[in-house]
């Protein structure tokens, strides 16, 4: 009779410690490799439209490595043909070196054959945006013959339909955004050629997706190292055997991919079970698109901490803001801050806290963000405690 090997095991807080750190939140900030080096790291940053302290693909070098000046951090992900512009979890900024790996993805696209729109004449429509790219060079929709037909902000022209579809699978790249514009490039032009010339088949692309996954991780569920990139769970499961990663068992997590014996087993990287988790834990307000946040499951069961973004819910339905923002302190999510700006005041317009003695960390947060968007005040409008109000204003104006 064989006995399976016992696995490492792990408390639910060494576990958090190592996602911490796995995510550059805690131990000393790497500001020498900087913006760059914290997206490589990442492996992926998420992009969205919306704008209230700053876009967040700002917020997330802000969260690690403190009041990064905006023009370098776009400097960072735009200049260079360091990088690039995919679906990863979302629609994310990408490592160049990355480009190999979601060859399958590309894939994909080619074998269905179409976006959720249509082109009325694909073959004339893609030439032309290739020809013109190739004459031009990078290029701006509007320079390609506009976004919109004249209708709703859906109702794409063909030429963005065009250039987007060629964008998916692999033709065209985005490798800069200017005032939150895509700029078009082709691939063969803007991609280096030792990358652009590496074919990986979706086996190999998997599989340093999801070792990639993990080292951002630390620590994951087989759910979680879908999520990271947006694989399927058996991509993922295939996956795993090659992918360097090894078993583990977490007391305390409740909802993992797999239960066995007392624990739920779950996938770490090897370097990061080398060393206890050491350092310096980074206090700041996240973004709610953080890939330390981003999976709300992994959230609960990493932090016990229930977060949801309300941006699309409506108004009165809301229960803690349109762009809640979590509040992470001594490796804690401790509260929540719905933020805006008033000229330059930083306006919380609700905020909330798991426990009063996050008081100064709220503070610290506050005040922090306020300097590095240009505010030079802060006021709190809603507090879920109203007898925690002069002790936090008291903070503030320290």
């Amino acid at each position: 009779m064989t006995t399976s090997p016992q696995l490492p095991e792990l408390t639910a807080d060494q576990a958090r410690r190592i996602a911490l750190r796995a995510q550059g939140l805690l131990g000393a900030p790497d500001r020498r490799a900087g913006v760059r080096g914290m997206l490589r790291r990442l492996g992926s940053v998420q992009l969205d439209t919306i704008s209230v302290l700053a876009r967040s693909h700002e917020l997330i070098p802000y969260a690690r490595l403190g009041a990064v000046g905006r023009p370098a951090v776009e400097a960072a992900y735009w200049s260079g043909g360091r990088s690039f512009e995919y679906w990863s979890h979302a629609a994310c900024v990408l490592p160049v070196e990355e480009w190999p790996l979601f060859a399958f993805r590309r894939r994909r696209f080619l074998e269905r054959g179409h976006r959720w729109h249509r082109m009325e004449d694909a073959e004339r429509s893609c030439a032309e945006i290739v020809a013109k790219l190739r004459a031009e060079g990078p290029l701006l929709t509007s320079d390609l013959g506009g976004a919109k037909k004249g209708g709703e902000w859906w109702d794409w022209s063909e030429s963005k339909i065009a250039v987007e579809w060629l964008l998916d699978t692999g033709v065209v790249v985005c490798s800069e955004r200017r005032g939150w514009r895509r700029v078009y490039s082709l691939a063969e032009q803007a991609v280096p050629a030792e990358l652009l010339n590496t074919e990986l088949d979706d086996a190999a692309c998997l599989r340093q997706l999801v070792a990639q996954s993990g080292t951002a991780l630390g620590v994951a569920t087989e759910k979680d190292l879908a999520d990271y990139h947006r694989l399927r769970i058996d991509q993922v499961a295939a996956a795993l055997p090659g992918s360097g990663l090894v078993p583990v068992r977490v007391h305390g997590w409740a909802n993992g991919s797999k239960r066995g014996g007392d624990g739920v087993t779950a996938w770490a990287d090897p370097a990061a079970l080398a060393e206890e988790p050491r350092g310096r834990h980074r206090t700041t307000l996240l973004s709610p698109f953080d890939s330390l946040i981003w999976d709300r499951a992994r959230t609960e069961r990493v932090f016990g901490f229930t977060h949801r973004l309300e941006a699309y819910t409506p108004r009165h339905k809301r229960v803690h803001g349109y762009f809640t923002m979590p509040l992470l302190a001594g490796g804690r999510l401790v509260g929540r801050v719905d933020p805006a700006r008033e000229g330059r005041t930083l306006v919380a317009r609700q905020v909330s806290l798991t426990t009063p003695k996050a008081l100064d960390a709220l503070a610290e947060a506050l005040r922090e963000a306020a300097g590095w968007v240009g505010c030079d005040a802060v006021r709190v409008e809603q507090l879920h405690d109203e007898s925690l109000r002069a002790p936090l204003q008291k903070r503030l104006d320290a």
